[in-house]
């Protein structure tokens, strides 16, 4: 009876892992339809290429050798198991005390690889938007090849993975669903290739000037939110880990309101906040505010009451706005926010676990945002320079004003708007 009932909570658990999994993998249309809303229609090929190409090299590298990076967990190499039974009944046994399943095998960590992999995919699809409309596909892949195979596993590994750093240190570091460790990491890539790579023609002009770019599809970009803001319970819900008691139950639904109300206050903040500066209500603003506010709350939903979730989540939309303009003083082109979404906000996201979190220390969380940092923008920036050097990484003037729709993908994603027909 005993072994029944431990086998009934080991299924709830792998059903709701693979679920929320399932739900983070829904992000990935959420991103795609974010980005393909806020370019213009000469690029939406493009970039629907690039978030489904990336999102199958991401699988496809963390299962080769990322995880293992990451966990030292083994998987499949050729379709063979590098971990044996013996681990599994290990895992088995640290979760449910003295049960050991009788189908207990090498597979039994699969629901945490797929966990693990759509986040991995989410830390990369944050960079395809802020290099949109100048950057090559294929240099954009050989970066993503790297980025998800080593330079996303090694800092998991010091983080989520508990090793050392590099064997010198190790981090007293917090995050709950990955502010930091995903969301910053995502945007520490992006900046070093957007500062690799250079803005788009006519983004900037003499005297500081800054020239809109409107996007083409405001209702893809809004849908595309909705998409993200979904996909969102699953990215924080399902990193409580498990549903098998009534505590770890009740905690998943405070991480379900929690994440909402900030998502709520991030919206509710920004779009204030746009109406104040410009006079108007910015919808692209209100969209990124969103976003921000679930980057905010995403180190911690599980602590807050929701009141100050929606504060955590308000402030981010707050910094968002106040980012994105900053970015542009600096010349520093993100067509779509991700860097200001994502790192100015996940860096926040970071240090607000310090609200309700009375084990995380200001130190530890400074000192692992500052190795996710370093490490990441560092690596990355090498990577994009060495990418640059041997390939190249932007288009060609000519196909950057015609769009890297027909130079990348030979085809337009709205060709009876813009083809003349005979």
């Amino acid at each position: 009876m005993e072994n029944t009932i431990y086998e009934l909570q080991y299924a709830m658990d792998t059903f709701y892992f693979l679920v929320c999994g399932a739900l983070v993998m829904w992000m990935a249309a959420g991103f795609a339809m974010l980005e393909a809303g806020l370019v213009r229609a000469k690029n939406t090929t493009e970039i629907l290429a690039k978030n489904v190409s990336l999102f199958a090299v991401a699988c496809t590298m963390y299962m080769i050798c990322g995880y293992e990076i990451m966990y030292d967990g083994g998987w499949f190499l050729g379709g063979l198991a590098l971990d044996g039974a013996e681990s599994a009944d290990a895992l088995a046994e640290a979760v449910y005390g003295e049960f050991k399943g009788e189908d207990a095998n090498a597979y039994s960590n699969a629901s945490d690889f797929f966990f693990q992999v759509v986040f991995v995919a989410t830390a990369m699809s944050i960079t395809s938007g802020a290099v949109a409309e100048r950057m090559k596909l294929w240099a954009y892949l050989v970066f993503a090849v790297i980025m998800t195979a080593f330079i996303y596993p090694m800092e998991g590994s010091w983080t989520w993975g508990g090793k050392e750093v590099f064997g010198l240190y190790s981090l007293n570091y917090t995050d709950y669903a990955g502010s930091g460790i995903v969301h910053l990491a995502g945007a520490s890539a992006a900046l070093a290739g957007v500062l690799a790579l250079g803005p788009r023609k006519g983004k900037y002009g003499p005297n500081g000037t800054v020239n809109a770019i409107p996007g083409a599809n405001l209702p893809l970009a809004a849908l595309g939110t909705f998409i993200l803001w979904m996909g969102w319970f699953g990215f924080n819900g399902g990193s409580t880990l498990s549903l098998d008691s009534i505590s770890s139950a009740n905690e998943v639904a405070v991480v379900f309101v929690n994440t909402n109300a900030a998502a709520c206050g991030g919206l509710i903040s920004a779009m204030i906040l746009a109406r104040i500066l410009f006079g108007k209500a910015d919808l692209t603003m209100a969209l990124n505010g969103a976003l921000a506010g679930l980057v905010a709350i995403t180190a911690e939903p599980a602590d807050p009451t929701p009141l100050i979730a929606t504060i955590i989540g308000a402030i981010g939309g707050l910094l968002v706005v106040v980012s994105i303009i900053t970015l542009d003083k600096l010349k520093i082109d993100d067509p779509v926010g991700a860097i200001s979404v994502h790192g100015t906000v996940g860096l926040w996201g970071v240090f607000a676990v310090l609200i309700s979190d009375a084990e995380a220390t200001f130190v530890g969380q400074l000192v692992g945002a500052l190795t996710i940092f370093v490490w990441v923008f560092g690596l990355s920036l090498i990577v994009w320079f060495a990418i640059k050097a041997i390939i190249g990484i932007r288009v060609s003037e000519e196909e950057e004003f015609e769009g890297v729709d027909i130079s990348e993908c030979g085809m337009e994603a709205y060709p009876e708007f813009t083809t003349t027909k005979n």
